[in-house]
């Protein structure tokens, strides 16, 4: 689904990623790790395509986005990825249904009627159904969250792209929210997280460590083991 070759991001005379090679398939549930600045969501915005690189190339299904003008960019952030953010970017003034239905109201891809029965179906998978009228402040972080989820899905992406996405939320709601995503990749929702946090990488099928703007190690793990385990004994033996 999407080709990295060789690309590197600088910022004035510091070179935050550096000749970073690697390929997502589809399906794919992908966790990058790494120490605090080493290059992990810098990584994540630019294969997105929120951020620019400085060499190498991105293709996202066959296509080379890397120097792709920024209107076209973001219509193929609009349609085929979705994000979401530890600090949830919702506007405030809209209510968690509107806010869930907007970016699918502005691509006009299904009809009105459509958009509606999809927003219900996803706040129903996600535990949220019944708030669709609850402004931003009137519900839970994690809720706040699934939310969020909800609204990275209503285009039917091919591709969830997400930044700590548990950094903010207790245990309980750190749990529901990756139940969410695990359940997502069995459906065949290709995913990348950036996390920091180990039990958060053990739900995920690979896992990338990035070190000063470089791959250090990628490690796949199988999915009917002890995964938070075999996170462990890695990191150990990688000595990160």
């Amino acid at each position: 689904m999407i080709q990295v070759e060789a690309i590197s991001k600088s910022f004035q005379d510091t070179k935050v990623l550096n000749e970073i090679s690697f390929r997502i398939q589809k399906g794919d549930f992908i966790a990058i790790m790494g120490p605090s600045g080493s290059g992990k969501s810098t990584l994540l915005y630019s294969i997105s395509g929120m951020d620019s690189i400085s060499m190498g190339k991105i293709y996202f299904d066959g296509v080379n986005i890397s120097n792709m003008k920024e209107n076209v960019l973001s219509g193929l952030r609009l349609n085929k990825m979705g994000f979401v953010f530890q600090n949830v970017q919702m506007l405030k003034n809209l209510s968690i249904y509107d806010n869930i239905i907007l970016p699918a109201l502005v691509a006009k891809k299904e009809s009105a009627a459509n958009i509606r029965k999809h927003a219900k179906l996803l706040m129903k998978k996600t535990g949220i159904e019944g708030l669709e009228d609850r402004d931003v402040q009137e519900v839970s972080g994690g809720q706040l969250q699934r939310a969020s989820i909800c609204r990275a899905m209503i285009n039917h992406p091919d591709i969830l792209f997400l930044d700590e996405p548990t950094g903010a939320l207790n245990s309980s709601a750190t749990k529901q929210v990756l139940d969410i995503l695990e359940d997502l990749n069995q459906e065949g929702m290709t995913i990348m997280t950036v996390t920091h946090e180990p039990h958060v990488a053990a739900r995920a099928k690979k896992v990338l460590y990035v070190i000063d703007g470089q791959i250090a190690a990628l490690k796949e793990f199988e999915m009917d083991g002890d995964r938070d385990k075999a996170l462990a004994i890695w990191l150990e033996e990688m000595e990160f």
